[in-house]
Formats: C-alpha cells, structure tokens, sequence
C-alpha cells in the first residue's frame, strides 16, 4: 500500500513535466526519426537559451488568409513562455485560384523573442526543401524541410544567445546558395576587370610610357 502510494505521488510530480515536455504540439506529418531530432534539438535550446521552441505540423485544410496567430493560441496551455512555434500547415490555401497548397508560419511569445532569430531565413531553410524537385516523396520532403527550418530557428537563437547547438543539423542548401553567390560577384568582377576596367588601365599605363 505504501509502494502504492509512493509510486503515485510520484506520477503526479512527474506528470506535469512529461506533459510539457514535447515540442511537437501537433503531429499529423512527422516520423518517428524527425520527431526524436526535433525533440532532442527542442531539449538543448530550451537548456541553452530558455528559449522554448515548438513545432506544429498539420494537414488542416485551412482556408485562404486563414489566422495561423489565432491558431497557435490552441496550445497556449501546453507551452511555457518564451517561446516561438514553428507552424508547418501542408494544406493550407494559398489563394482562391492557386493550385499550390502550403504555408508556414512562425510565431514568438514576446517581439524580443522575434528578434532573436530571421523569420525568412527559417523559412527559407523549409521550403528550400519541401520545394526542391527531386525522387524524394512528398512525405519526405516535409519531413525533411520541417526538421531543417526547426534546426535552422534553433542555431539562430542560439547564436543571438552566444551558444553553440551541438543537435541542430547543418542548413547545406543555404551554404551551397552563398558559395554559388560567391562565384557569381568574382565572375562578375573579372567580367567588369576584362571589358572595362583593364582597357583603361592599359590604355593609361601605355600613355604614360609614351
């Protein structure tokens, strides 16, 4: 009876915390695999930072101009403050006449919260995948972009923070997209050097010879 007892006072003191302990405040895309980085990245970013970061990720067929704000605040009761949610809704509308389904969102506890991260960077970071054309499924692409946008406002918050994120998952598209920006300015500096400025410098170097 005693055991009985102690077992549970013992749920009842843990309860609470298992219940907050998710990230993921709504499922209907994930897999178990990028459920658990989400998780474990959602675990170090709360420890690092107190920041609270959640993820919700539904296949709601939500209409156009739909408020994604009032939405989020559903699940209030199962976040702690400060937070900010990322909100993956794979079919929302986008327009009346649009063929195309999908919005993201994201969405701070406090606008010192929104300022520590770039909104269009996290944004960037998921569609950048979910967007991409290539034998993946549908299913994995969302799977994919949503583990990365989260990795994404994650490091971001951490770097506003000074701290280093040892589970976030390195954004390669977004390297990729810099070094192809990179080559772009040196190419185009050598084309400017060849057609344009060279032919003055050697039009003013010969005249000083002469």
């Amino acid at each position: 009876m005693i055991k009985a007892k102690v077992r549970f006072s013992l749920l009842a003191l843990l309860l609470p915390l298992l219940l907050n302990a998710s990230h993921i405040l709504k499922n209907d895309l994930l897999n178990p695999q990028a459920s658990k980085l989400i998780e474990n990245m959602g675990n170090e970013l709360a420890e690092k930072t107190d920041i609270h970061g959640y993820v919700i990720a539904t296949n709601e067929n939500f209409p156009v101009k739909f408020n994604l704000v009032t939405y989020s605040k559903k699940y209030e009761d199962n976040m702690s403050k400060p937070y900010v949610v990322l909100i993956f809704a794979a079919n929302a509308r986008l327009t009346e006449k649009s063929t195309h389904r999908g919005r993201i969102a994201l969405i701070p506890s406090s606008t010192e919260v929104g300022k520590l991260y770039d909104k269009g960077d996290v944004i960037d970071a998921t569609i950048d995948v979910v967007a991409s054309k290539d034998k993946n499924t549908k299913e994995d692409k969302f799977n994919v972009g949503i583990v990365q946008g989260f990795s994404e406002l994650a490091d971001q918050i951490a770097n506003a923070k000074n701290v280093k994120m040892t589970t976030t998952i390195p954004n390669d598209t977004r390297y990729i997209i810099r070094a192809l920006q990179v080559v772009v300015i040196i190419g185009a500096l050598l084309v400017f050097w060849m057609f344009l400025f060279r032919p003055i410098y050697m039009r003013i170097r010969h005249g000083k010879r002469k």
